[in-house]
This record gives structure tokens, C-alpha cells and sequence, in this order.
């Protein structure tokens, strides 16, 4: 496994786990049900029972235990060991000393720990590939985890040309940068996107929110904005692709594309909803 602090200390990777510790003091019930509804509609289930998860860069752990409360065997690594952590910390919250959810350090791009873990009906990899430093190679490697005939959910940032490569750059700087430039570079951002907001929500004729409303503001799958603004500045690394790309990968590896949910050419992550097909087995 590849040294974090190192990588940390060498700006090369962001620390999403302190992200998500802070994001675990706003988590409630009703994020945790938005985040329910979310992944449900993305498989389109109703419920996950006698059915393992396998959740690769768990972050929160939000994902994980909602698998989980949906009666999910659930399997949670990450590599970040805070976030590893948050895994942790929700696990003690909401399932003390459950033997259906094991949580462990780990890296996508470990070939012998990857092969320790076995197969999985449901493989779930949500904005974490491409920030590995080797999107394609983690495409790859996740492959053999996922069981005949089941399920691949992955999201992917969206190549947006231009953009994204100068927001690359953006992301170094940050990770790159000490405290103070750190947060002067949030709060330039943060200033933006509320003033958008605020602008969007005048021109429907509604009253701009407080600063604290807005940022706890609470989004789809749970997340809030504030929480999103951080990843989305610092998150490195940082890879994208066109979904034409992502969908041609896995097709050419037997999968079948179940569903997909675009940004239609904007930021964000793109999502897909892949099947692993019986009829190519080898």
C-alpha cells in the first residue's frame, strides 16, 4: 500500500476523511433517509436482503449503513484512515458490534488485498476512482469483485475538456497550499455559489438563505453543501471521462449498462448502474 501521510504531506492527496468527520456532526435521520431513497432508486430495489455490499472508499460510512438498514451483508474499506474511521464511528452508532458489517484499511489499487475479499452482489465505488491517481487501472481491478449476473454502481467525474483540467489545477494548488490560503480559497468559493444560489432563489421569487441555512443546506443523497464545496475544491486526485468512455470500458468486459444518470455536460459525477453478464462468463 502506497503511504497516505506521505502523499498528504507531498500534496498529491487530499484528506477526505477530515472532510467527513465533519460532516458526520450534521448527519441526521433525514439525510440518512435521502441517502436510502438515492441508492434505492439507483438499483432499483426496495430493500437489499441476503444481498453482500461491498463499499469501496466508504468516506462517511453513510453508504455503508444504509446498505446495511437495508439488510445488506456490508463490506466497508477505504483508504484514508480517518475516513476509515467515520466508518467506524457510524458502525458504533447505529450497529455496535454487528457481525454483518466489517470495516478494514484498504487500497483499490492493491491487487493482494483486492483479491482477499472475494465476490459481492452489489459492488459500490461512488466518487472514489478517480481519486486513486489510476481511475482506469481501478476500473479494472474491481472486475473479479463482482459476483456473475450482479451488480456494478459507480459514479465518475464528468470530462468537461477545458474546465476540467483547469479545475485540476485548482485542486493541486489547494493541496498544495497552506491552512490559511486553504480556507481564503473555500471561502472565495463559498462566496460564489451562495451568491448563485441567492440570485437563482430571487429570480423564483423566494428569500436567499442565512449563510449557516445554506450551508447545511441538505442535498440529494444526503450530502450538504458545504461538505460537497470542500470536496469538490480539494478532492486530488483527480481523474474524469466522457460516459461514452465508461460505458464502452465495461461493455468490452462484459457488462451491460442498466442505468445511467448524467450531469448533461456539466460538474459533477456521472452515474452507472452495470450488470456483470452471465452469458460472458469465461
Amino acid at each position: 500500500m502506497k503511504d497516505f501521510s506521505k502523499e498528504v504531506a507531498e500534496g498529491d492527496r487530499f484528506k477526505f476523511g477530515r472532510n467527513w468527520k465533519h460532516f458526520l456532526s450534521v448527519l441526521n435521520e433525514s439525510r440518512i433517509f435521502e441517502a436510502e431513497r438515492s441508492l434505492k432508486e439507483m438499483l432499483e430495489v426496495d430493500h437489499l436482503e441476503n444481498k453482500s455490499f461491498l463499499d469501496i472508499g466508504s468516506g462517511s460510512g453513510l453508504f455503508s449503513l444504509v446498505a446495511r438498514r437495508l439488510g445488506a451483508k456490508v463490506h466497508s474499506f477505504d483508504y484514508d484512515p480517518l475516513s476509515v474511521a467515520c466508518t467506524d464511528e457510524l458502525k458504533r452508532r447505529y450497529f455496535f458490534d454487528d457481525k454483518s458489517w466489517r470495516i478494514e484499511e484498504g487500497d483499490v489499487l492493491d491487487q493482494n488485498f483486492l483479491n482477499s475479499l472475494g465476490q459481492f452482489d452489489i459492488v459500490y465505488a461512488w466518487g472514489v476512482l478517480h481519486h486513486t491517481g489510476a481511475m482506469w487501472q481501478a476500473m479494472e481491478n474491481i472486475i473479479p469483485l463482482v459476483g456473475e449476473g450482479e451488480k456494478l454502481f459507480i459514479s465518475i467525474y464528468n470530462d468537461q475538456g477545458v474546465v476540467s483540467r483547469c479545475w485540476r489545477g485548482i485542486k493541486k494548488f489547494y493541496n498544495l497550499s497552506p491552512s490559511p490560503i486553504q480556507w481564503i480559497i473555500l471561502i472565495v468559493f463559498g462566496i460564489f455559489l451562495q451568491f448563485s444560489a441567492a440570485v437563482i432563489r430571487l429570480m423564483r421569487g423566494q428569500n436567499p438563505l442565512p449563510l449557516k441555512e445554506w450551508a447545511n443546506k441538505k442535498k440529494t443523497r444526503g450530502m450538504s453543501v458545504w461538505h460537497d464545496l470542500v470536496d469538490w475544491v480539494g478532492g486530488y486526485p483527480f481523474e474524469v471521462a466522457k460516459p461514452n468512455e465508461i460505458i464502452d470500458f465495461y461493455k468490452e468486459r462484459g457488462f451491460l449498462l442498466l442505468k445511467l444518470k448524467t450531469r448533461g455536460g456539466h460538474l459533477g459525477c456521472n452515474e452507472f448502474v452495470f450488470i456483470k453478464d452471465k452469458k460472458r462468463e469465461k
